[in-house]
């Protein structure tokens, strides 16, 4: 049946037969279907493959965005069995109940949802997002609370919150540990950021508020702010899901939570800072899906690709990839690493700190307090005879110098660097001290990366760039021709920005014998690259302009990019 939807998504010209086989893989890979995967690529819109279902069954669709329920419908499916399966009932049809579902061919989710409200059902077909979506909306007005409506019953009520809320049995983790106020809303916040795609919480105190504000796709979004009065109860709240000491208010801390939401398991890195107005808190969101992404899906070029591919599958070196925090090196590695990851290879990694756990690989955390740090894990690790090493990051010469020495005794290293360029990775190393001969001959190849934003699906709309635009970007009329430029109006799914998910855009620089000798005669940073870019390396806003021709990402993307942003 899947096959069929494929198929008529390929005849209908929305993707083509490679984008089909791509997403297959992907989907074998995953463990999920190959709609599924073409929506995750991007390369189709969630209610188009809906759509197609639907028409394929007979069924019809609905659009849950403009769609408003009557609570006396909500209230017949209960909240659980909702978010479980992932269904929304929408209308009474007779004696029937109409529910929207993604597949309508899941008959097992509609078995159970029969016997459970012992009643005919009926089926509409919407996208799992906007089930979602929906779910969240609609339940937030009836069973239980939304982050707004809790919000404002705090700021409308006098009631003071100190720290004396949290009692014993909540620090113990009581059966009255969900009834608490403040653990309702630090709840629903960790879930909202999470439904909404956030890789960042931020919890940042102030004279008269507390300001919170989500990363969403790199740029911060501020949400309401909670009275002043909470902060206590929310940063002891986050202390015991973290496991930290409560008591402890002068010095920074962290931790991490585990939870689960939408049916999914997140791993949630906490760090306290005390300011002058309290304690500051960011969590950063860890989603464990994100690292099975696969090394064909990180958004390589064809020509990329093949390189990154020769790479990682030499024998010793070291590859370096550098960028800023949050632009995607560790997503990029773990990739790199799941392709390697076979019973003949032994992979070990030091990192500070584990984030993802990776099934058969040997992690080590760095614990600098009881002298366990990069350096000794490296130097320990070669003991251990691995084939494969990550060293989380190169902070200093020691660190550098046991890297490369790894590197030149039989082992491939992968590592990261905070460069602002490809070329810039060489010049860092030998400032640092390491002698120009050992970089020339252990590095292999270098490659920097930043996270682009995508057109969001929902309201992209073919775009005609002016003439100075297209000066700007020196696009020549030819590729002006050929290109398909688009941008995003600006939507609900997309909290009107126009962007939704982003991409990696990259610049690979692989080392030759005219690099090399580059190196090891100290060459500065621009005679580097002026080399690397005649021998065929694609610079970061070239690598994203390719993007922006092709429709992925906008040209402001573009513009975002050649002045250094992330």
């Amino acid at each position: 049946m899947a096959d069929e939807v494929l198929q008529k998504l390929v005849d209908s010209g929305l993707i083509s037969p490679d984008q089909m086989q791509e997403a297959i893989d992907m989907a074998a890979s995953l463990g999920i279907k190959p709609e599924d995967a073409l929506v995750k690529l991007g390369y189709v819109d969630a209610s188009e493959v809906s759509g197609l279902q639907a028409e394929q069954f007979g069924y019809q669709t609905v659009d849950l965005n403009v769609l408003e329920i009557p609570p006396t419908i909500i209230e017949m499916v209960p909240e659980s069995v909702a978010r479980e399966n992932i269904v929304l009932p929408v209308q009474m049809d007779g004696d029937s109940l109409v529910v929207a579902i993604s597949d309508p061919m899941n008959f097992e989710v509609l078995d159970k949802l029969r016997f459970i409200l012992n009643r005919e059902i009926s089926v509409v077909v919407a996208p799992d997002d906007a089930i979602q979506t929906a779910i969240n909306r609609h339940y937030g007005q009836s069973e239980t609370e939304s982050v707004d409506s809790m919000l404002q019953e705090f700021t409308e009520t006098a009631i003071d919150f100190t720290e004396t809320e949290l009692t014993e049995a909540e620090t113990m983790g009581g059966d009255d540990e969900d009834n608490s106020p403040v653990v309702k809303l630090v709840n629903l916040i960790i879930s909202e950021a999470i439904s909404m795609r956030t890789s960042d919480i931020h919890v940042e105190p102030f004279e008269d508020r507390v300001r919170i504000r989500y990363r969403i796709d790199g740029v911060l979004v501020e949400r309401d702010s909670p009275p002043r009065r909470l902060l206590a109860s929310m940063i002891s709240r986050l202390k015991i899901m973290a496991h930290m000491d409560i008591a402890e208010k002068r010095r920074p801390q962290d931790g991490r939570i585990k939870t689960r939401a939408n049916g999914r398991d997140f791993d949630l890195r906490v760090s306290i800072l005390p300011t002058n107005h309290g304690q500051g808190v960011v969590l950063r969101i860890l989603d464990r899906e994100s690292i099975k992404i696969g090394i064909r899906n990180l958004g390589f070029s064809e020509e990329n690709y093949r390189r990154f591919n020769n790479i990682i599958r030499r024998p010793n070196g070291i590859f370096l990839v550098t960028g800023p925090t949050g632009s995607g090196k560790t997503t990029t590695l773990y990739s790199a690493l799941g392709e390697l990851n076979r019973p003949d290879r032994k992979i070990i990694t030091a990192e500070d700190p584990v984030e993802y756990l990776l099934h058969g690989i040997n992690q080590v955390e760095v614990k600098t307090a009881i002298g366990l740090t990069f350096a000794s894990i490296i130097r320990a690790m070669l003991r251990q005879a691995p084939n494969v090493i990550l060293v989380g990051e190169i902070r200093d010469m020691e660190t550098a110098e046991m890297a490369i020495q790894a590197s030149l005794t039989g082992h491939l290293v992968f590592s990261t660097l905070h460069t602002n360029d490809a070329p810039g990775a060489i010049s860092r190393l030998i400032d640092m001290g390491v002698q120009p001969f050992l970089v020339a001959s252990s590095v292999m190849a270098v490659m920097a990366q930043r996270l682009a934003r995508t057109i969001c699906p929902k309201c992209k709309e073919p775009y005609k760039p002016s003439e100075g635009e297209l000066q700007h970007f020196d696009i020549t009329p030819q590729q002006a021709t050929e290109a398909t430029f688009m941008r995003g109006k600006g939507c609900s799914h997309c909290q009107h920005s126009g962007c939704r998910g982003r991409m990696a855009i990259f610049e690979l620089m692989t080392m030759n014998g005219t690099l090399r000798e580059m190196t090891f005669n100290r060459e500065p940073t621009q005679n580097i690259r002026r080399q690397a870019r005649l021998m065929g390396m694609k610079t970061l806003v070239e690598d994203c302009l390719d993007k922006a021709l092709r429709g992925a990402t906008s040209l402001a993307e573009v513009e975002r990019m050649s002045k250094g942003g992330d």
